[in-house]
C-alpha cells in the first residue's frame, strides 16, 4: 500500500452504537450516546514536523505519502477521506478523586479505523482539532509543547516495551494558542499544533462510568459488548459470566501496565479514571514525567503538588481505586457485587508477583523466591536517602563485578561504581555509606550464590533496565528549539529512544543527570494540565 487514497477505512464505532442525532457543534449535556458526529476546525497554514515511520508503517502509509501535503493537510484535520466519519466521544470519570460526571473527547476527534493488512483495526485520532460538544470552556485546541512531549513519549514508551497508544505525526497549525501554562495570570500565545494518536481503541474506564451514572443501562450493556466483540473477541459472547471474565481481563492488563510504569520510573500525573483505557494502555499523555532523582512522593503535576495523589509511589494503589470505580459501573450488568470483588482480587495478584517478579529482573536475581524480599526492601529503603538517578543507579548496577569476595572490599570500593548516578557526591555521608556498603555486599553475596556470570547477568538486566529515557529536561530542549523553528532535536530524540536499552556510545550525553539549570524550570520539573 502506497497512497492515503487505499487505506481500508472501517467505522464499525459509529456504526454499531447510538450517536447523537444533534449535528450542531455546540458545548452541551449528551446523553442516550456513545458519540457526537463532529468536523475537525480547518487550520491555517498546517506544517509536518515529525511522523514516526513504523506507526506509518503499520497502518500501511509509505514514507513518500508522509511527506506529501495530502498527509498533512489530511492529518491536521483540514480533509478527510470520503470514507472516515469525525466524532468526539461521551465519557465521564472521577478527577482527582471525586465524580465529574460528563467529560467526553474536548479537544480530540476520531477520524476513522484503519483495518491494515494483517487485519488489525486501527483508531486514529486527532488531539487538538477544534472544539466539540464535550469542550466545555475550553477551545478545543493543543499546543506545541504538550503535542511534541506527547508525540515523543508515546514512542519512548513502546520502544521500552510499555502497553501505550502510539503517534504517527505532529503538526503545527500557523495558528496561536492562547494558555497559561502555570495557572498563575501569565496566559501568552504558544504555537498549536495537532497530535495523530494511533490506537486499537480509546474507551476508557470513564465511558461505562457515564452510562451507568446516569441509569443508562441499555446503553452501558451495548458498549461493553461491542468492546468485547471488538477488543477482547477471545472473550467469549456478551452474557453476564463474560462481563466478569472482561473485567478480570482488564484488572489483569492494568496490573502489568503498572508493574511496567513502575519499572522505567515513570509517573503519568493525571490517572483520573477517564484517563484509563480498558486495554490497559498508557492514554492521554498531560503532565507526565520521569523520575531524575528517585522519590516515591514526586508528581510532575502542579495542580497535584499539595495531595500528590498521582505522585509515583501512590501509582499502583490509585490504579486499583480506578478499576473499583470501574467495578461499580458494571454491577447493573454482572448483579453481583461479590463477584466482581473476586475479580478485583486479580489486579492485586498480578500487580504484587508481577513486581516483584520485574524487580528481580531490574536486579539480575535469577530464580528469585520470597527469601529476595529483605534485600528489594532495603534498596528501595535507601534510595531515596539521598538524590539517586534511578535510571543510572540500575543501568550501572548491572556493571558491577562478583568475582571478588564482598567482605575484603570497602565500603568506598562498594560504592564507586554507582557514583554516577548521585546528583551531590557530598550527601553520601558515612552512615549513608555504611548503609549502601551493607546492602551491596549482601547483594553480591545472594548474585555469587546463583552461579550466573557477570555477562550473562549484565545481559539481562540490560534488557529491563534502559539507559536512554526520554527525561524531562530533554524534552523541553526540543520544545524550546521547535517553538523557534527548529525541528532537528525532535528527529535525535525519537531516534535515540527507538534503542532505549542499548549503550549507542555516541549519544552518550543523552544519558546524563539532570543538569541543575533544569532542577526547578517549568516543563523540566513539574507541568501544569495546560495544552
Amino acid at each position: 500500500m502506497n497512497s492515503l487514497e487505499q487505506l481500508v477505512i472501517d467505522n464499525a464505532y459509529t456504526r454499531a452504537l447510538p450517536g447523537d442525532p444533534e449535528r450542531a457543534n455546540f458545548t452541551r449535556q449528551v446523553t442516550g450516546a456513545c458519540y457526537s458526529f463532529v468536523q475537525p476546525t480547518a487550520v491555517k497554514a498546517p506544517a509536518l514536523l515529525a511522523c514516526a515511520d513504523e506507526v506509518a508503517e503499520l497502518l500501511g502509509i509509505s514514507k513518500e505519502s508522509c511527506k506529501s501535503v495530502k498527509f498533512t493537510e489530511l492529518f491536521s484535520g483540514n480533509r478527510l477521506l470520503p470514507a472516515m466519519v469525525p466524532y468526539a466521544s461521551c465519557y465521564g470519570g472521577h478527577q482527582f478523586g471525586h465524580w465529574a460526571g460528563q467529560l467526553g473527547d474536548g479537544r480530540a476527534i476520531n477520524i476513522g479505523e484503519v483495518i491494515n493488512a494483517k487485519g488489525e483495526r486501527w483508531s486514529l485520532q486527532l488531539k487538538g482539532a477544534g472544539l466539540t460538544p464535550y469542550s466545555r470552556n475550553a477551545d478545543g485546541l493543543a499546543v506545541l509543547r504538550s503535542s511534541l512531549r506527547e508525540f515523543l513519549c508515546s514512542e519512548a514508551m513502546f520502544h521500552l516495551g510499555v502497553p501505550t497508544t502510539r503517534a504517527l505525526s505532529l503538526i503545527t497549525t500557523g495558528e496561536g494558542v492562547l494558555r497559561d501554562i502555570l495557572y498563575n495570570g501569565n496566559a501568552g500565545y504558544e504555537p498549536g499544533a495537532v497530535l495523530c494518536r494511533v490506537a486499537p481503541s480509546f474507551t476508557r474506564f470513564g465511558n461505562f462510568q457515564l452510562f451507568a451514572a446516569r441509569g443508562e443501562i441499555e446503553l452501558l450493556q451495548k458498549l461493553l459488548d461491542y468492546t468485547i466483540l471488538t477488543d477482547f473477541p477471545g472473550i467469549g459472547a456478551p452474557a453476564p459470566a463474560v462481563y466478569l471474565a472482561w473485567f478480570e481481563e482488564v484488572c489483569r492488563r492494568t496490573a502489568e501496565l503498572m508493574v511496567h510504569w513502575m519499572r522505567v520510573g515513570f509517573v503519568h500525573g493525571v490517572m483520573n479514571t477517564d484517563n484509563m483505557s480498558v486495554l490497559g494502555l498508557t492514554i492521554d499523555y498531560g503532565p507526565y514525567g520521569w523520575l531524575e532523582g528517585y522519590d516515591p512522593e514526586w508528581t510532575p503535576n502542579i495542580t497535584d503538588s499539595e495531595m500528590r495523589r498521582y505522585r509515583f509511589g501512590n501509582q499502583p494503589q490509585i490504579a486499583g481505586w480506578n478499576l473499583a470505580r470501574l467495578a461499580e459501573a458494571l454491577i447493573p450488568l454482572t448483579g453481583s457485587v461479590e463477584q466482581l470483588q473476586q475479580a478485583m482480587q486479580v489486579y492485586s495478584t498480578t500487580y504484587e508477583n508481577g513486581w516483584f517478579s520485574m524487580m528481580g529482573d531490574k536486579l539480575g536475581l535469577s530464580k528469585i523466591t520470597r527469601e529476595d524480599e529483605p534485600l528489594i526492601r532495603e534498596l528501595l529503603g535507601i534510595l531515596p536517602l539521598v538524590e539517586t538517578d534511578m535510571t543510572i543507579f540500575f543501568r550501572k548496577l548491572a556493571d558491577i563485578e562478583t568475582g571478588h569476595d564482598p567482605e575484603l572490599r570497602s565500603d568506598e570500593q562498594l560504592i564507586a561504581p554507582l557514583l554516577d548516578a548521585y546528583y551531590d557526591l557530598g550527601a553520601l555521608d558515612e552512615s549513608y555509606r555504611t548503609r549502601f556498603a551493607s546492602w551491596m555486599r549482601n547483594y553480591i553475596t545472594r548474585l555469587c550464590r546463583q552461579g550466573s556470570g557477570d555477562a550473562e547477568r549484565r545481559q539481562k538486566m540490560h534488557a529491563v533496565n534502559p539507559k536512554y529515557v526520554l527525561r524531562n529536561y530533554l524534552a523541553q530542549q526540543a520544545i524550546d528549539r521547535a517553538e523557534s523553528g527548529d525541528s532537528s532535536m525532535i528527529h535525535e530524540l525519537l531516534n535515540l529512544l527507538r534503542r532505549p536499552y542499548e549503550e549507542q556510545p555516541e549519544n552518550e550525553h543523552f544519558a546524563a543527570r539532570r543538569p541543575e539549570w533544569a532542577r526547578n524550570r517549568a516543563g523540566c520539573s513539574m507541568l501544569s494540565c495546560s495544552s
